[in-house]
């Protein structure tokens, strides 16, 4: 058993290096505890999906080093790249269970650009007939 298994992550404009270490379930984020970083509780169920899921929550530290985008995109970043990391633990016996609940996936959606002529991607500048 290696001493350290690496996923990455990514959402929308997030990117986030996670590596698993075996342990107590400490989750790190950029040096800060999980509670600190993210002051929503949905946020902190999302991210540990994953480890619920396969059933490990409590036998790996998770170190997360994540940038770019908000906390949202930030938190599926991170259940990306758990989900990632925890398939180079044990592939066969995880990978059905990620993939069914849909964590390995990269969610391909992203902002649309603007458009010229509009104000946003799809936001018309307001019309007047007089």
């Amino acid at each position: 058993m290696a001493d350290k298994y690496y996923g990455t992550g990514r959402r929308k404009k997030s990117i986030a290096r996670v590596y698993l270490v075996p342990g107590t379930g400490k989750i790190t984020i950029n040096k800060r505890d999980i509670d600190e970083y993210f002051g929503l509780e949905t946020l902190k169920v999302v991210v540990r999906q994953p480890m619920v899921a396969t059933g490990t929550e409590g036998k790996f530290d998770i170190l997360v080093n994540v940038k770019g985008g908000g906390y949202t995109g930030q938190a599926g970043a991170i259940r990306h790249g758990i989900s990632r990391a925890l398939l180079q633990v044990d592939s066969d016996e995880y990978r059905t269970t990620l993939k069914k609940a849909g964590y390995l996936t990269r969610d391909p959606r992203m902002k649309e650009r603007k458009k010229y002529g509009l104000k946003a991607a799809r936001r018309a500048p307001q019309f007047s007939k007089r």
